[in-house]
């Protein structure tokens, strides 16, 4: 992959992020446990809530991250920021008017796929993170497009109604890009954002089939 920057560069973006973020790192953390406490049991109006939560973490990723940040070092970043807008708007098109996503942990029919992500995103990656040489500010830190990916696709999986496609697909993209990048970095935490990508959007949509199959 030609990568127009360096490990050095990446890695001083995200330091610039975080600390010109801070403390909304710790926001952003707290609205996805919120978001579990949310979805524990099936209910219609906690399911928007959350669809609107994940449209705000995809619009402050294009934006705050992608378009102020990234586009230091990458111009594609404009492109990159500008798809992440997109899907934030699609989450929030959900929440207040198509209503598509009810979410339950507690039904959930991959709810052990779902918790593996959910813990991954929010537990193991900054900890393997850490251990790997890559302590705060270093840390790509949740509210970034790595780990924010991965807590997606886990929320995803726990929808009880067919997922529409179209919320997968700049999801998927960036779980390819994001690790092809990362990896020439050293970022090796981010294996689990291709294992997201791809286990997670076949799962989706294996379950999408199953959820058709049964109407």
């Amino acid at each position: 992959m030609n990568i127009p920057f360096t490990s050095e560069e990446f890695i001083r973006v995200i330091i610039a992020y975080n600390q010109a973020v801070w403390p909304m790192q710790i926001v952003l953390a707290a609205g996805a446990f919120i978001s579990l406490a949310l979805i524990w049991e099936q209910q219609e109006f906690q399911s928007r809530i959350v669809s609107g939560i994940l449209g705000g973490y995809w619009l402050w990723m294009g934006i705050a991250y992608h378009w102020i940040h990234f586009t230091a070092i990458n111009k594609a970043a404009w492109g990159f920021g500008a798809l992440f807008v997109v899907q934030g708007a699609l989450f929030l098109y959900d929440a207040g008017y198509s209503r598509k996503l009810l979410f339950s942990l507690k039904d959930s029919g991959v709810r052990a796929l779902a918790w593996g992500f959910l813990a991954y995103a929010l537990i193991i990656y900054p900890v393997l993170g850490t251990i790997l040489g890559h302590p705060y500010p270093q840390l790509p830190t949740f509210g970034l497009p790595c780990p924010t990916t991965i807590f997606t696709f886990g929320i995803l999986l726990t929808s009880i109604r067919r997922v529409p496609v179209h919320l997968l697909i700049v999801p998927a993209l960036w779980s390819l890009i994001g690790f092809g990048a990362a990896l020439n970095f050293g970022i090796y935490e981010d294996i689990g954002l291709l294992v997201a990508g791809i286990v997670g959007t076949l799962s989706v949509i294996l379950r999408n089939r199953k959820l058709k199959s049964r109407r």
